[in-house]
């Protein structure tokens, strides 16, 4: 009995992948610091939303949305709301997942022992899982962070960035979006 007990503890055991790093799951959005979120960000608050697209994507919906013509597409892009201006920059990132696989780690251990082999299945000793996000900072000529709590505009803007996302998110044609406006 103790026998099968610990053969099932050492499958369980074997068969499981310790993760290292899990990345955030945002379900619609997030207001954030930027640096706490991933480094290398503004300290500004950042929008942040999940990304299920390709590479760019983005890019290429704010670049059709606002006529940029690939001019300064991810800094300082212009809005009006309700008559006054915004600029939003944007950083297009990735949070990868990374696992501790145990399977590939105990087979290379058990070969280096029985016949003083390298490492066979290295590569398989961690997986990652690429998570996109798309952070957005906001400022105005009167305010140099829109999204900081306490904002005179922070409303106005969170407003119109959910109905940004929610349209880039729902378009798979970015020229219809020229349509739209």
């Amino acid at each position: 009995m103790k026998r099968a007990l610990l053969t099932i503890f050492v499958f369980v055991f074997l068969s499981s992948c310790i993760p290292i790093r899990i990345a955030p799951n945002i379900k619609d959005y997030k207001v954030t610091k930027g640096k706490r979120f991933k480094k290398g960000l503004p300290k500004k608050n950042v929008f942040v939303f999940e990304d299920p697209k390709e590479t760019n994507e983005f890019y290429d919906y704010i670049n059709t949305k606002f006529h940029l013509n690939d001019y300064y597409v991810d800094v300082q892009v212009p809005f009006l709301v309700e008559g006054r201006t915004f600029y939003f920059s944007f950083y297009e990132i990735e949070i990868p997942t990374k696992t501790i696989n145990l399977i590939p780690l105990a087979l290379d251990a058990a070969l280096n022992q029985a016949t003083d082999m390298e490492p066979v299945f290295e590569e398989a000793h961690t997986s990652r899982v690429g998570n996109w996000y798309i952070a957005m900072e906001v400022f105005s000529d009167t305010e140099e962070d829109c999204l900081l709590e306490g904002s005179v505009s922070r409303e106005l803007v969170l407003s119109y960035l959910r109905e940004l996302k929610n349209e880039y998110l729902a378009t798979d044609n970015y020229n219809e979006v020229v349509f739209k406006n």
